[in-house]
């Protein structure tokens, strides 16, 4: 059985509030059914007691005994504090207790979650438990992807992100009974937002009602941030707390006597002795990037194919926020008979979905972060080791069927040197995204704000310049009309919106959609084992001296000639699970700048005008070559390499570049090149750069 702990201030009258909600057997729960995807037809069974009656799973959660509790402490108190294991129910069951309980009448019940995979595939769940068609009285909101219907969705889950703009069209939430923040300990940088503005909301708002969820024990900071009671009258509390404990099976850890030189490599070899030597249990891989999932995904699938005809077979999935919804929803399958399921996943699977069948995890130990370095405006990827909390959350996923197994391909002895917790986003990444919107909703003094974690005020110095210089905000820090609220309601950073806005002016917005959309994937060449020199001859085709955003464009106009063939892509080494990604991110975003007025116009060719465009969003990423072979940021003289999978690698180096990301590894990297003239800083970006400045470069 789950214990339940109930904060003191109700545990004595827990019992007293009685509370309406359907009872088990009730024709809501009767049907026997496995979850459909409703837009593709596809069946997906998302857990072992897939035979049982909906409600039998249900109740066999470990959230199911906390039900009564967790109703009648939102009922009580203006916030409740959900605390429990990923995988205990929270996200998918506490909607359905509300809804069932009738807060719906009086508005929707919201559910935000960090990633978008979670919204997906939770929101396929619960309109499966709850027998209705997905998009109708249970929907998900993410970028790009709305399937809600105003006045007949009852549940809504959607990201962080989403979350926000929607309170800039209503800054009160008059529309939602219920908000369920969930995940919260992965304390992103919108998570952080959502917080400090939700406890503005509930000061005018009384009647609105807050749950936060987290799979660590984080709550006396939650409790005394919410809890708005200022006297020792426990009465008077506005917040209380409640720990769901979940059932879990031993697990095994195991680790290496010599760290890997090489994780993805040892990731496999790990996968592949589990198989030969394991009793029957899908595999778990964490890795820390797509192009790492999908180097170990094909390096997986060609040791399957050497596999003996008596040994049981493997089925290979990825799972990262690049796939498409449908692919996401491809790890959640089970397995046939005799078939053992790997998924290869980024931390995406470390908290925010619960994958059903694992029963071996494979750590690397590793984990990719931004941080941002003030001096030089950089916001740069860097893998960093993961934290305690992260590595224990990974071994978790192993032991939710059965008695687990993990194995770390790291020392012991270097899990004592980890940090105790990842740090939130909010104090180590670009501020900008968060400033932009926080601005929009009418907070102009950031430094006032409540954030749980208040940020560095550098960093917030460096996202207010880099905004005015943008031309998102006035000098004296409000937003400009249209430029600074259109790009503050765009779901992309703000660089790219500033593209994509200005797109028309310069006469190439098809081609800025274009190359925006490209950017939105990764991994789009494809190298297979033994056809590098045929591969890097196909890919050579594409490119051009401009560089690497001009090389993405040429891929996905010549993509579209060919009508977006899967056949065309698999002959030139093209991804085309990522460009037709990107085809449906650009058809939406089309949508967005439609109605922003943008005109769809098409330089027919014109590059400098496409190049010129870049420079207006990217201009904060420039970088020169220096006397010494290495590149140099303009502000800051941080020192860059090129990245080797750039087409301008080892090519003729280019005097002037702007870079997409900055990525840590052996080097610092800088990715998605475009070549510039100098001068069109000083054109595009007079207040960011002075003309002395860039002589002396």
């Amino acid at each position: 059985m789950s214990n339940v702990v109930v904060s003191d201030a109700v545990r004595t009258s827990t019992m007293s509030y009685k509370l309406k909600f359907l009872k088990p057997g009730d024709d809501i729960f009767n049907e026997d059914r496995s979850d459909v995807d409703k837009t593709s037809g596809t069946s997906f069974i998302y857990n072992p007691h897939h035979s049982m009656t909906i409600d039998k799973q249900r109740q066999r959660l470990p959230v199911f005994p906390a039900r009564n509790h967790i109703l009648y402490l939102i009922e009580k108190f203006q916030t409740t504090i959900v605390v429990g294991e990923t995988g205990s129910g929270k996200s998918t069951q506490i909607p359905q207790y509300l809804r069932e309980s009738g807060w719906p009448v009086d508005g929707i019940v919201g559910i935000t979650q960090p990633r978008r995979v979670a919204c997906t595939s939770l929101a396929t769940r619960v309109a499966d438990e709850c027998d209705v068609i997905l998009g109708r009285e249970v929907g998900y909101s993410i970028r790009f992807d709305d399937r809600c219907i105003p006045g007949t969705t009852q549940i809504k889950y959607m990201t962080e992100g989403i979350l926000v703009r929607e309170m800039m069209a209503d800054p009160l939430l008059r529309q939602y009974s219920v908000m369920i923040l969930d995940e919260v300990h992965e304390r992103t940088l919108y998570t952080d937002i959502v917080l400090g503005l939700m406890k503005k909301i509930l000061k005018r708002r009384r009647d609105l009602r807050l749950v936060i969820s987290s799979a660590t024990v984080d709550a006396d900071q939650l409790y005394n941030f919410f809890n708005f009671n200022t006297t020792n009258n426990k009465e008077k509390d506005t917040a209380a707390v409640i720990s769901v404990e979940g059932r879990t099976h031993p697990v095994d850890i195991h680790y290496l006597e010599e760290g890997a030189a090489d994780y993805v490599k040892c990731s496999v070899e790990t996968v592949m002795k589990i198989h030969k030597k394991e009793p029957a249990g899908d595999v778990l891989v964490f890795l820390t990037g797509v192009e790492e999932v999908d180097n170990c995904v094909s390096y997986l699938k060609e040791e399957a194919a050497s596999l003996k005809k008596n040994e049981d077979s493997l089925l290979i999935l990825p799972m990262h926020g690049s796939l498409s919804n449908n692919e996401q929803l491809r790890a959640f399958q089970s397995s046939p008979v005799g078939v053992r399921k790997v998924v290869v996943a980024t931390n995406i699977a470390e908290t925010s979905v619960t994958i059903p069948g694992i029963v071996y995890v494979v750590d690397c130990g590793f984990a990719k972060l931004r941080w941002y370095n003030v001096k030089s405006h950089t916001d740069s990827l860097v893998v960093v080791p993961t934290s305690k909390a992260s590595a224990t959350q990974r071994a978790g996923r192993a032991g939710r069927v059965r008695s687990g197994k993990v194995y770390r391909l790291y020392p012991e002895e270097e899990f004592d040197k980890l940090s105790e917790v990842t740090p939130p986003e909010m104090v180590r990444t670009n501020l900008s995204p968060a400033v932009l919107s926080l601005m929009a909703l009418g907070i102009e003094n950031m430094l006032r704000f409540d954030f749980p974690s208040p940020p560095p005020a550098r960093h917030l110095t460096a996202a207010l310049d880099e905004l005015v210089a943008l031309g998102a905000l006035t000098e004296v820090g409000t937003l400009t009309k249209p430029l600074g609220q259109q790009m503050a309601e765009f779901p992309l950073s703000p660089q790219l919106a500033k593209m994509l806005l200005v797109s028309g002016d310069f006469g190439c917005s098809r081609e800025i959609l274009s190359v925006v959309a490209m950017l939105q994937v990764q991994n789009v060449f494809i190298t297979p084992r033994g056809k590098g020199t045929e591969a890097k001859i196909c890919h050579r085709k594409f490119q051009v001296n401009e560089g690497d955003l001009i090389t993405l464009l040429n891929v996905f106009t010549a993509y579209v000639k060919q009508g977006e063939s899967k056949q065309w892509c698999v002959k030139n080494f093209i991804n085309h699970r990522a460009l037709r990604r990107a085809a449906e991110m650009r058809s939406r975003m089309e949508k967005l700048i439609v109605n922003f007025e943008i005109p769809i116009k098409s330089c027919e060719g014109g590059v400098d005008a496409v190049c010129k465009c870049i420079t207006a969003g990217m201009f904060p990423n420039a970088a020169f070559l220096h006397h010494s072979g290495s590149y140099k940021t303009v502000r800051g003289q941080q020192t860059l390499h090129i990245h080797p999978s750039s087409m301008l690698y080892k090519e003729s180096q280019p005097q002037w570049v702007l870079f997409h990301e900055v990525l840590h590894t052996s080097r610092v990297f800088m990715r998605d090149l475009t070549v510039i003239d100098p001068a069109w800083l000083l054109e595009l970006a007079p207040h960011f750069y002075e003309k002395a400045t860039l002589r002396n470069q």
